[in-house]
């Protein structure tokens, strides 16, 4: 069974480190969607979400490890595809949440949202779901397809590979690095799920809480035009 070399400089540990947090918080697709289930549905489908979000790295991870992942990446008809998948998911997971908002605009009704705007209010103390009828272990699904659909997930985790992984780093240390990976994306986005489903944020974002839906949706859907124009 292949051992941890004791010998891996320590300066690649640290770039790894380094730039998976950087990547993990920059502003982006998943982090869209952590907001919006968390919004939607409560702290426990937001967490299940960021939970999603760091298993979809494990598709890329996968067939990075087994040496796909350049061919992937040189291959110009593997790169659209995903990008296409991609965009339409996003897109479409913006029209979803903007769906309500369209449906009234057609049958010229009023939200049924915007009726009672403090009946979003979550029970925070437990965290419990504002939408009972929406199943918890969608989110999960929801934050899984958002990263594996993700053509930037794909070339950064191919990137930090095959430019800052040394060739030579044993096998256990690359799956080392992929459960940190992991884990950054699980931890961050569960932060950021718990963090908007504290009382004291409730409270000052319940006014404005369908606003910020829309602006989510919208964001989805321009983030899935922009993939789709790149």
């Amino acid at each position: 069974m292949p051992e941890i070399s004791p010998h891996l400089p320590s300066m690649e540990i640290i770039a790894v480190a380094i730039i998976t947090i950087l990547a993990v918080i920059s502003p982006g697709p998943d982090f869209a969607m952590v907001t919006r289930i968390a919004l939607s549905r409560g702290r426990r489908a937001g967490i299940l979400c960021a939970i999603g979000i760091g298993s979809g790295v494990s598709v890329h991870l996968t067939y990075t490890l087994i040496g796909l992942g350049v061919v992937f990446a040189s291959n110009v008809w593997v790169l659209t595809a995903l990008r296409y998948l991609g965009a339409a998911y996003l897109i479409w997971l913006g029209m979803s949440a903007l769906w309500p908002d369209i449906r009234v605009m057609v049958t010229r009704r009023k939200p049924l949202k915007e009726m009672d705007v403090s009946a979003n209010i979550f029970s925070t103390a437990s965290g419990t779901d504002q939408n009972r009828n929406a199943p918890d272990r969608n989110a999960f699904w929801i934050g899984f397809a958002c990263n594996a659909l993700n053509p930037k997930t794909m070339l950064f985790i191919v990137s930090l590979f095959s430019q800052v992984i040394s060739p030579g780093t044993p096998i256990l240390q690359e799956i080392g690095y992929g459960i940190y990976i992991a884990a950054c994306h699980m931890g961050w986005f569960g932060l950021v799920a718990v963090a908007l489903t504290l009382p004291a944020v409730q409270a000052r974002i319940a006014a404005i809480k369908v606003w910020i839906e829309r602006a989510v949706g919208l964001c989805l859907a321009g983030l899935g035009i922009k993939l789709l124009a790149s």
